[in-house]
């Protein structure tokens, strides 16, 4: 029996995460194992003090345990937030967070700017300023954002840097992460052909991640634009634009995908246009609420392809535009004249379908708001 509980007490101790630093000197890649092991078991408390009886008292390693341990109390407030463990987080709370602000700046001031653990250090004490919504919380992301610049320029780590755009992104940062972005694509480029930008675009494009799919889509336009033949550049401008116009399901930047047609409208000659693009063009824009021109290209779809199976959808919504677009758009104005002409064509069809029967609707409206 003595041997068999001697046994078990062995086998606890080796699968235990207290048992990662015994017998060796912590490094920064073992700390960051063990993170994840306490982390998986919410063992916040058994972890620093892991880090805090630390044999290692080498000056190098130093800076990795105050970020650690910074790292460990912040995951902990988070912890006891999402439990709602309220004893220990009124009762430890402000200790908690003294030694989060004390230990990022510890690491600020002991690190250079090629050291990764600086800006991973000043992200942390960002977000712990933004989560508490203190004063400190906009230099720290000056701070922040200096400091990404100076890394970006002195070293080659653009995961890091994807890694801050991502959590400033995550906290609706939106012109600083775009800022971010840019950083880690400019690192992108140096090592990726045109062919591996496009389809890293796409691969974040899929994930959601909409404002790094656009930066490096514009940084592969404008590759591209130097190197391919007129026709296909117009041809990846519009196939890059279908993944970003307006649809009822999906991912979509409207303001982006019009930002693609109008160069292609610049480009291209007059009829780049087909009647599907003109159609994805001028719904996108209407849900953009640009309605003057939306309904400006529904016109244009009606007269150059008057067999479009857009035809009753586009006259309808010109009517529609004419009649009460001026209350959502300053541009736009009321044309009641306009709008009971494209409504009667549509009355005046022998089939009825929803369009024409919205358009019954829409005259009795009109007759009634003017007391007929």
């Amino acid at each position: 029996m003595p041997a068999l509980r001697s046994m078990v007490l062995f086998l606890i101790l080796i699968l235990s995460p207290a048992f990662v630093f015994s017998g060796e000197a912590p490094t920064c890649v073992s700390i960051e194992e063990a993170k994840s092991k306490y982390f998986a078991k919410n063992q916040y408390n058994e972890f620093i003090d892991e880090l805090t009886n630390s044999k290692n008292k080498d000056k190098l390693i130093q800076p990795c345990l105050d970020y650690y341990k910074a790292l460990g109390r912040y995951e902990q407030l988070k912890y006891l937030e999402e439990k709602q463990l309220w004893d220990d987080y009124f009762a430890n709370g402000n200790a908690y967070r003294d030694q989060i602000a004390q230990n990022t700046k510890k690491v600020i001031v002991q690190v250079d700017s090629r050291d990764p653990l600086k800006v991973k250090s000043m992200l942390l004490l960002w977000q712990f300023h933004r989560d508490q919504q203190d004063t400190f919380s906009e230099q720290a992301l000056i701070d922040l954002m200096a400091e990404l610049n100076v890394y970006a320029k002195e070293t080659n780590d653009p995961e890091l840097i994807k890694n801050a755009a991502d959590k400033l992104l995550a906290y609706e940062e939106k012109a600083n992460a775009r800022i971010a972005y840019k950083l880690y694509v400019d690192k992108l480029v140096l090592s990726q052909t045109e062919p591996q930008l496009k389809k890293a675009a796409a691969g974040f494009y899929k994930d959601g991640n909409l404002e790094l799919a656009q930066s490096i889509y514009d940084i592969y336009i404008e590759k591209v634009s130097k190197s391919f033949a007129p026709e296909k550049f117009i041809g990846e401008l519009f196939e890059i634009a279908s993944l970003f116009v307006y649809k009822p399901q999906g991912l979509f930047d409207m303001a982006y995908a019009e930002k693609i047609y109008s160069r292609i409208e610049e480009l291209g000659p007059k009829n780049v246009f087909n009647q599907e693009t003109i159609y994805l063009r001028a719904f996108n824009l209407e849900k953009l609420k640009d309605y003057k021109k939306a309904g400006e290209l529904y016109l244009q779809l009606t007269q150059n392809y008057p067999d479009t199976k857009y035809y009753d959808e586009a006259i309808y919504k010109i009517a529609m535009i004419n009649a009460y677009a001026c209350l959502a758009d300053k541009q736009a104005s009321v044309n009641l004249v306009e709008a009971r002409k494209y409504f009667g064509i549509l009355v005046a069809k022998p089939v009825f379908n929803p369009q024409v029967i919205a358009s019954f609707y829409q005259l009795g409206l009109l007759a009634q708001w003017e007391g007929d």
